[in-house]
């Protein structure tokens, strides 16, 4: 039974087919332009849905949006990086354009669903997933569920506070956070490897993080450590609230890969209280890219049974 999957975001758009199973058959990778706003991107999707639909007959679509949803209804309730979504029905927008059920989440929820049934959170439970791209986001999945809470129902881990004065994950953590401590150090450090890569840069930095750690570059080694600190910090909270057996890593940051996996891993414990270490295993994420997008056929194949 063929499912159609569709991730909206900032700057990346996937509209895909497969199976409930998580494999991508189909796929159609769009460019955002913020400047088209959101009724740009719906054009997009409105011709990428025939396509797919006549190719593959699917029953439903699952669709992961980059910002506040109400799940229940598919109502957005904003986009931080593209204009146009402000209270944008897009559930019913959908279900229109493609004559099928839809079923709307958060992004990260999501991305957290695709990577607890067939990436590095299967087997484990509760799983907990953080986003780390041009924002920061997260994801819990418990016996097999999303976890939603109240509405609208993120676990919006980018806004925990890492002190008293209001300073979030995401001034930290994010993509654009640390490009711009990357441009900091590289003033002080020119003559480094990250300093020679990201000369004259002004955004994207952070893409050079693991050439230079490979490089044994003390510089990048710092940023690193300080970038893993605070993530410890904030998924201390995560943990002695909500004991995920597993937290799963992914978005542009994690492609930094071992190194970063393996700083958080040391950092975490630190915070967390004598009666919960070590903590859980912290894992990179197992479907790369495509986590979001194979989580949205498995929501649409979940809640179209």
């Amino acid at each position: 039974m063929r499912f159609i999957g569709v991730e909206i975001g900032g700057t990346k758009l996937q509209v895909v087919a497969g199976d409930g199973s998580g494999t991508i058959v189909d796929r159609r990778r769009l460019t955002v332009d913020p400047a088209a706003g959101g009724e740009g991107i719906r054009r997009q999707i409105a011709e990428a849905l025939p396509g797919l639909i006549e190719a593959h007959q699917p029953k439903a679509v699952g669709v992961g949006f980059g910002g506040p949803v109400d799940w229940r209804t598919g109502l957005i309730r904003c986009s931080h990086q593209v204009a146009g979504w402000h209270d944008f029905p897009l559930g019913e927008w959908v279900a229109k354009e493609s004559g099928l059920p839809v079923y709307v989440d958060n992004d990260a929820n999501v991305a957290a669903f695709g990577e607890a049934l067939h990436g590095a959170g299967k087997g484990k439970d509760p799983v907990f997933w953080i986003n780390m791209g041009s924002g920061v986001g997260g994801g819990l999945v418990v016996g097999g569920e999303l976890y939603h809470g109240a509405i609208p129902g993120e676990c919006e881990v980018g806004h925990v506070r890492l002190d008293k004065s209001g300073v979030t994950v995401e001034e930290r953590c994010s993509g654009w956070a640390v490009d711009r401590r990357i441009r900091e150090v590289a003033v002080h450090h020119p003559e480094g490897p990250l300093g020679r890569r990201v000369a004259g840069m002004n955004g994207g930095e952070a893409r050079h993080l693991a050439a230079a750690l490979s490089e044994g570059d003390p510089a990048a080694q710092a940023i690193l450590s300080e970038l893993a600190d605070n993530l410890g910090f904030a998924l201390s909270h995560v943990v002695q609230l909500l004991h995920p057996q597993v937290v799963v890593v992914g978005g542009g940051l994690s492609l930094i890969g071992e190194p970063l996996r393996a700083a958080m891993a040391e950092a975490l414990p630190r915070y967390v209280m004598d009666s919960f270490r070590p903590g859980p295993e912290v894992r990179l994420a197992g479907l790369g890219e495509d986590s979001v997008p194979v989580g949205a056929l498995a929501l649409a194949a979940r809640r179209s049974r």
